[in-house]
Formats: C-alpha cells, sequence, structure tokens
C-alpha cells in the first residue's frame, strides 16, 4: 500500500475505532490486565524475584504493555525505557542501545538474551548489522537492567542487559491470526499457537513481513564532490521471516528459533555513502535445550542448559562503498565505484549448569559453571580493490575479484574457547534487608581472563519504601574484527587488545506513597577504562591500529512515574539526565542525548477498547571534541495507538500513527563521516491491523 494511502487508512480508523465505544469501564482490573505482571524480574539473580526486591535497576516491559502501547518492533518498545535511548548507525540504519550515554559504533557494550541465551555474533560483538527490525508478537516480556551484569552474565553486560522472552503455551493459548498493513510498503502476517499435544506443552510463532522502509533523505554524504549520490533517499527496504517453536515437559523445555533477513538495504552506506544497489541477508538459527529442578530435596535446586547458534551474515549483492567516479590516490579513478562484498559464518556451542542451596539459614546460594565454543569457521570475500585501495582493473563491476581462498581477506577464520565459573549469596541480614554478593571469572583462551564481582544491598525502609545500594564491576571482551581484521587500510586488528572494563555504583529509591502511585529514582556514576578504539599506528598501514586508549565518565539520574488517574486512565513516564564526559579532558564525550523524557497516557475508553498517546523528547546531544558542528537539535515526537476487541468476536483491531506532527528527528552521524546533517529518523507513518483469535 502506497505510504500516503496508508496514512489516510491509519487516520481513518483512528477516528472510526475511537468512536467504537459501547460502555464504560467500571472494572479496575481491566486496566491492570492491560499490563500483566510488570512486578517481576528474572535476570538480575538468575531467578524470578520482584522488581523491588532484585539486586538491579530493572525494567519489565509485558506483551500486555506492548500492545498497549501500538509497538510493532523491538526498537519501539526499549524506547520507552528510562535510561535506554535507541539511536542508529549509518551502516544498514542497524539500532544503537544507549545506556546511560554510553554510545559506540557498533553497540558492543550492551548483551542482547534471548530468554537468557546470548544473541552475540562474533565479528564485530553485537547482535549483528544486519538485524533489520524484531517482531513483538510472540514476545510475552522483555527484561532490562540498566547498570553492569557480569557478574552473572559474563562478557558484554557494561553498560545494560536486554533479555526477551518469548511466549509459551500458557502466555498464548489457543490460536490467534494477524495481519499489518502501512506507510512505506510495510505488510506484515504471522500466526501464533498455543497448546498441548499430549502430555507436552506446545507454542509456535511463524511471521513473514517487508517494507520498503522510509526513504528519507541524506542531505550530503561521505563520497567526492561530483560523484556523490547526494542528495539521496535511505536504501532501507527488507524482507522478513520469523519463527519459534517451544516444547516443554516438567522440567524440561527445549526452543527452536529462526530469523532471516533478506534484501536488506545499505541503510545510508556501508561507508556512509549512498548505496542504493548492495543488498544483505542475515539468517539465525538457534536451538536450545534445558532443564531446571528447584527442588531436588535438602534445600538443593539445579539447572543446565544447551544451546546452538548458526549465523550468517551475506552481502548478497556487494556493497558500493563509495559511487562511480569516485579517485582514490592520482587517476586512480573507479569505472563503477568501490565495490566490497565481505561474507560470514559462525557457530556457537554453550553449555552452562548451576546448583542452589538454600540449607545455610538466611542464605540463598547460586553456583554455576560454563563453556562456550566461538567459531567464526568461515569468511569470503569480493572486491574491486587492493588492500591499498588501489583499483583492480578499471575499478568496475566486471572487476570484483573472489579473494576468498587467499589471505588478502578482510579476515581469516577465528575460533574462541571460553569457560566460566560464578558464586552468588543472597543474604537476608535482617527481615528489611537483604545483602547480595557474587563474583565471576571467565577465562578466555584468546586474550585471557578476567573477573568481575558486584555487591547489592536492598532495604525495605517501609512497607512502601525500597532503597537500593549497588556497585559492580563488567567488561566488554574484544570483537573478533578488533583483533583479527586484516588487510584493511583504515584500522587494522590488534591480537593484544584487553577488554573494556566499567565500574558502576548506584542508588535506587521506590516510593509508593498511595494507591495507584509509584516513583522510582535511581542516581549512579560510572567510569569506563581501557576503551577499544582505533589510534595512530607508527607501524602504517594499516594507518590505525585498533588499541585500548582512554576512558570515559558518566554521572546521572532517571525518575520513572506510574499513575492510575482512574480506574481507566494511566499515566507513566520517565526522565533520565546524564553527562558523560572523557575522562582525559573533561571534555562531552558526545552522541547521547544528555535529556530525554517520555511520557504514555493510557485511556480504557469502553471495555476491550484503549487509546494510548506516546511523547518522546529527545534533547542535549553534544558534539565529540574535533567535531565543529552544531549540536543537534532537540526533537519530540507524538504517537497513537487505538484498538478494540469487537464484541461477540474473536476480532481485535488497531492502529497506530508515528510521529504525528512530522518532528524533523535525527539522530547522530559520526563525526568526521560526511553525512553532515545527520540521521533522519521516526518519519510520520501509519499503520492498521486485524488479530482474530479462534
Amino acid at each position: 500500500m502506497p505510504s500516503r494511502s496508508a496514512g489516510l487508512v491509519g487516520l481513518a480508523a483512528v477516528l472510526v475505532l475511537g468512536a467504537s465505544g459501547v460502555a464504560a469501564q467500571t472494572d479496575e482490573d481491566e486496566l491492570a490486565q492491560a499490563y500483566g505482571d510488570q512486578r517481576s524480574v528474572s535476570i538480575a539473580a538468575g531467578s524470578r524475584q520482584t522488581l523491588r526486591q532484585a539486586p538491579a535497576v530493572a525494567s519489565v516491559v509485558t506483551a500486555e504493555a506492548i500492545a498497549a502501547m501500538g509497538a510493532t518492533d523491538l526498537d519501539e518498545v526499549l524506547q520507552t525505557v528510562a535510561g535506554l535511548h535507541v539511536g542508529r548507525a549509518a551502516n544498514q540504519y542497524a539500532p544503537l542501545y544507549v545506556f546511560r550515554g554510553v554510545y559506540s559504533q557498533f553497540n558492543a557494550q550492551v548483551l542482547l538474551l534471548q530468554n537468557g541465551v546470548p544473541m552475540t555474533t562474533l565479528f564485530v560483538g553485537n547482535k549483528g548489522n544486519l538485524w533489520a527490525g524484531y517482531p513483538v508478537e510472540h514476545i510475552a516480556r522483555i527484561e532490562v537492567i540498566r547498570g553492569p551484569g557480569s557478574a552473572l552474565h559474563g562478557a558484554d553486560a557494561f553498560a545494560g542487559v536486554i533479555n526477551i522472552v518469548t511466549k509459551s503455551a500458557q502466555d498464548a493459548p489457543g490460536t490467534s491470526v494477524g495481519a499489518r498493513t502501512g506507510s512505506f510498503r510495510t505488510r506484515d502476517a504471522w500466526v501464533l499457537h498455543g497448546g498441548r499435544l499430549g502430555a507436552m506443552a506446545v507454542s509456535a510463532y511463524l511471521r513473514v513481513g517487508e517494507t520498503d522502509g522510509a526513504r528519507s533523505l541524506i542531505e550530503r554524504d561521505a563520497a567526492q564532490p561530483g560523484v556523490t549520490r547526494s542528495p539521496g533517499p535511505l536504501n532501507l527496504g527488507r524482507e522478513a521471516v520469523d519463527g519459534n517453536l517451544e516444547l516443554a515437559h516438567g522440567g524440561w523445555r527445549a526452543l527452536l528459533g529462526y530469523k532471516l533477513r533478506s534484501d536488506v538495504g545499505s541503510g545510508a552506506g556501508v561507508a556512509s555513502a549512498l548505496d542504493p544497489v548492495g543488498r544483505g541477508r542475515s539468517e539465525r538459527t538457534h536451538a536450545d535445550l534445558a532443564w531446571t529442578d528447584p527442588d531436588l530435596g535438602n534445600g538443593w535446586g539445579a539447572g543446565a542448559q544447551l544451546s546452538l547458534l548458526h549465523y550468517s551474515d551475506l552481502a548478497t549483492t556487494p556493497y558500493v562503498l563509495l559511487p562511480a567516479g569516485t579517485t582514490l590516490g592520482t587517476g586512480n579513478v573507479f569505472a563503477d565505484g568501490l565495490i566490497g562484498g565481505p561474507n560470514k559464518w559462525e557457530r556457537q556451542l554453550r553449555a552452562s549448569a548451576y546448583l542452589t542451596w538454600t540449607g545455610w539459614a538466611g542464605h540463598q546460594l547460586r553456583m554455576g559453571v560454563g563453556r562456550d565454543d566461538l567459531d567464526l569457521y568461515k569468511t569470503t570475500e569480493r572486491k574491486n580493490f587492493n588492500a591499498n585501495y588501489s583499483r583492480i582493473g578499471t575499478g568496475s563491476f566486471a572487476d570484483v575479484t573472489d579473494f576468498s581462498a587467499t589471505t588478502l581477506k578482510f579476515m581469516l577464520p577465528q575460533r574462541r574457547q571460553v569457560s566460566h565459573a560464578y558464586l552468588q549469596d543472597e543474604w537476608q541480614l535482617h527481615p528489611d534487608w537483604v545483602l547480595t554478593t557474587g563474583v565471576r571469572h571467565d577465562d578466555f583462551g584468546d586474550f585471557g581472563a578476567t573477573t568481575n564481582p558486584r555487591l547489592a544491598l536492598v532495604w525495605s525502609a517501609a512497607y512502601d519504601l525500597t532503597v537500593k545500594l549497588l556497585h559492580g564491576r563488567a567488561f566488554r571482551a574484544p570483537s573478533f574484527n578488533e583483533q583479527y581484521s586484516i588487510n584493511n587500510p583504515v584500522i587494522g586488528g590488534n591480537p593484544t587488545v584487553r577488554p573494556e572494563t566499567i565500574r558502576t555504583t548506584e542508588a535506587a529509591f521506590s516510593w509508593a506513597p498511595m494507591d495507584g502511585w509509584q516513583l522510582n529514582l535511581t542516581l549512579f556514576r560510572h567510569a569506563m577504562r581501557d576503551i577499544i578504539r582505533g589510534a595512530p599506528n607508527p607501524a602504517a598501514p594499516p594507518a590505525n591500529l585498533t588499541q585500548n586508549r582512554g576512558g570515559q565518565d558518566g554521572r546521572g539520574a532517571e525518575f520513572e512515574l506510574v499513575w492510575d488517574l482512574t480506574r481507566s486512565l494511566r499515566v507513566l513516564g520517565n526522565l533520565a539526565l546524564q553527562r558523560s564526559v572523557d575522562a582525559a579532558t573533561d571534555v562531552d564525550a558526545g552522541y547521547a542525548p544528555t535529556r530525554r523524557a517520555y511520557l504514555q497516557a493510557d485511556w480504557q475508553f469502553a471495555r476491550g477498547s484503549s487509546l494510548s498517546a506516546q511523547l518522546h523528547h529527545v534533547a542535549g546531544r553534544h558534539r565529540p571534541a574535533g567535531d565543529a558542528r552544531a549540536p543537534l537539535r532537540d526533537y519530540t515526537t507524538l504517537d497513537l495507538a487505538v484498538r478494540t476487541r469487537l464484541a461477540g468476536s474473536g476480532w481485535e483491531l488497531a492502529a497506530m500513527l508515528r510521529n504525528l506532527a512530522g518532528a524533523d528527528a535525527r539522530e547522530p552521524s559520526l563525526a568526521g563521516s560526511g553525512i553532515v546533517h545527520d540521521l533522519p529518523v521516526s518519519p510520520r507513518g501509519a499503520q492498521v491491523q486485524g488479530l482474530y483469535r479462534f
């Protein structure tokens, strides 16, 4: 459906559905059901705990809350969490989950889990540059920890941890089918089923979709004057297939997952130069088998998990890094542009087990061990240039050469093995005091070992007031690209690079002054050291070498509010303030917003019908040292979502409007990238969807 038509259909749906109420809301329980159980979290200590008692600063967003806000993608949900900002990278327009001012080009300082298993890819250490969205229909809850988590979760639980918990048979009983269409020729269809097969509980999900993506304008890019394609549109199209299957019986659970993204556009360009030609494909297949028994007798419990992930990231059509006519060196004109196509395949095998013991009065002990085999087992590359950027032939598509069988490609296959062990104690010092201590030791076969402790004191000061004092250390492991990249004249890998580290101290207050009110305040300070960056290489080429260089200090505050004004109206929101500076110069580190506010109002205007309005305000983005551009302008967007269940049928209809006022929202481009006017995001758009439950 064309974008303009979709917008008109979406607006009409809001008006029609908004007038479809049949009875005033009188049941307070219906408002609670719209949000589900948002009071417990499992990733703070390894087992389900209330948010109030969890030894971490955590948030939970349930399936019911996701539906109420009208979110269709994971990014739309995460941008509602205090202290977490969703930015963008030019390369494939991959989302950047920026916690508390910790910003990097590849966003490797965030650990993303699915059902407790890392989704980290090995090349750059993130969730994959060809991420291209994640649907929400099969999500039961999203758990978020702000702050360090390496004492329990190990590598990359640095600035924050995100855990996606998919729906079990209990979460989604019966069968539902849905379809959605909207702006930018976006179309999705899915089916979700939960039930039983004999004694076994079964949950299954399948979704297919496609979009052309918003074709927002890039006014100026990194290409040379006279050959640039700018001004020109972003390349954000993609096709998607997602599938999940869960089988559960007793203490056993088996999970199979599949995520395919094909015909993925290059965003603003892999090298920050517009590229309407290049296309990518990522395929992620994972299998997890878990067993738990919390009561083996005499206070003992146990669990074990085995997981296998296979991931591939391919340039199905080589990327035009710089356009036709580009000149590199004296008279070195590339007829069709600088063209490259790197491909990567990897296998990850992870095994872990734990024991719990409550036989020591007042203590809950948890002990765990694990072993990971991380194998980037195959790399290939096609390109029309040499390592010194000299062209092959005339620099045409016909000159693209396969370097896969040579040592001249971007990286040789690499393998990493990791062993870990951890110990955690939750000690009930007093009926109102719980002290959680923990430490984890990780031993990496390629760069050595690291040990990370944490300490959390939780005080139930009153029936309506909880105080937490938290301190922890975390690390981010160097990626294979940072260690082993070769034949890159811009920056080279360094096998001697060490992990980044961060120390974080937090004070958190949770207060419920009266029924229908919840107020949270968190204060934090952190210190990052041994940041992995490119630095001048005295033995050039390459011109730069990956090194541990410098630090960053940050501090800030996060305020959260939930207010049930009436039985049918809830207001929730948060305000995050932070300042991050270079440790050596005390100059703002740049890129991340220093002020961010979110406000949401949900109105149950009739039984089975709701209207949600959301305001996002992003402000105070500074440029890093050396970037003379003016600071980014602040922006505020307004989103609306309306949904209704048709009485006497299994139908539920919804409509969503994004950036209703058409704000010029932009995220920062990297200094020196050539994208002078930054990266446009969140254009005005509309979607309508229908869901039928059998």
